[in-house]
């Protein structure tokens, strides 16, 4: 029996889904141009992938069925995130989600698994986040994580009771 058989499709979905959707989020809430969208994307990427090597048994599965769907960085397969078209909207849902993830996890696995799957979610935010200079002009003097980057990230945070 695997873990992903305690959960529905849909829950699967939810678990298996948000990891990218926060590094969709954690990259749309500041406009970076495309080379600031491609080098978050390959973080996003990266940091999803690193999952495959947690301690805990649904961050590896999770990680796996993900890279297993958008390619594996490792082998050079890094894709570019989609944009939200409205950045509140798309992160307002992430956040919804995040929180749905919560309760579902509260229900079905232990505080150890669970508080190690919402840290994965957070770290992956921030490295998406933190992998980009936002502002500035060519590349100086802007900041490695905007003020809206931290907003998302606090917000995650608190939706995820992490």
């Amino acid at each position: 029996m695997t873990i992903q058989t305690a959960y529905s499709d849909q829950e699967w979905g939810l678990l298996v889904g948000l990891p990218q959707a926060v590094a969709v989020a954690a990259s749309s809430v500041e406009r970076d141009g495309t080379h600031g969208t491609l080098v978050e994307s390959e973080a996003g990427s990266r940091a999803i992938a690193a999952g495959r090597e947690s301690a805990s048994e649904l961050v590896r599965t999770v990680s796996a069925e993900v890279v297993n769907r958008i390619g594996d960085p490792a082998d050079g397969e890094t894709p570019v995130l989609p944009t939200l078209p409205d950045p509140a909207a798309g992160v307002a849902d992430v956040l919804a989600r995040a929180t749905a993830a919560v309760e579902l996890l509260g229900r079905t696995v232990d505080q150890g698994e669970a508080e190690t799957y919402r840290h994965w979610l957070v770290s992956i935010a921030d490295e998406v986040a933190g992998a980009a200079v936002s502002g500035g002009f060519l590349g100086l003097g802007g900041e490695r994580i905007s003020e809206a980057e931290r907003h998302f990230i606090d917000e995650l945070r608190a939706a995820l009771k992490d």
